[in-house]
């Protein structure tokens, strides 16, 4: 299944309080709860300014349909084509 990093331009998201990061993370979950098993949230990372998450879905669309049912931006998505790590130099 297709991984995706999506770009969510958050102004101030570094400055989010636990708390709030636990309602759009319980908001997040509700959302995938209801279109089911097919997508799955793997992590996000928060910046000062953007939130990048990780998600494992069949395609871009259902991505798109978490984000406005969410109510969360989701100003660019990317399909991750490879992963490479420290270990891809070594395999020669």
């Amino acid at each position: 299944m297709p991984k995706y990093i999506i770009e969510r331009d958050i102004p101030n998201a570094g400055a989010l309080t636990p708390e709030q990061l636990q309602g759009i993370s319980e908001k997040s979950c509700g959302v995938l709860r209801s279109m089911g098993p097919q997508i799955q949230w793997v992590q996000s990372y928060v910046t000062d300014d953007k939130v990048y998450c990780v998600y494992i879905a069949p395609d871009e669309a259902s991505v798109r349909e978490h984000a406005e049912k969410g109510g969360f931006p989701a100003n660019r998505i990317s399909e991750v084509r490879t992963v490479i790590d420290p270990t891809t130099a070594e395999s020669r």
